[in-house]
């Protein structure tokens, strides 16, 4: 059973899934018998590559926007003076590493 299936987000599998529509249309029977079946499993393969497509461009955009907050981070341990300028493309296990190697020091 799927959620609705006629969204923006599965506009390519429009045409398959106004197939499988049409067929259980075509009444009881045809569900029953299986006569539907086939078009059935195109709409959920169609389905799957869309889903997977749209949650590759959302790791995509995931994986910017951590790059985009670990540079401000960067930056933001600069200006605190936490780290010094030419580190500013460390990763954050580094910059953690640090924190606690300057908190040792003040003790």
């Amino acid at each position: 059973m799927h959620s609705h299936l006629h969204t923006p987000e599965n506009a390519n599998c429009e045409e398959i899934m106004t197939m499988l529509d049409e067929c259980h249309a075509q009444g009881f029977l045809w569900k029953a018998l299986g006569q539907c079946n086939d078009i059935k499993r195109e709409v959920n393969k169609c389905l799957g590559a869309e889903r997977y497509e749209r949650a590759r461009r959302n790791r995509e955009k995931a994986r910017e926007n951590r790059k985009r907050i670990e540079q401000i981070w960067a930056e933001e341990r600069v200006r605190e003076g936490v780290v010094a300028p030419a580190d500013t493309t460390t990763t954050t296990t580094t910059a953690a590493a640090a924190a606690a190697g300057s908190a040792e020091a003040k003790q």
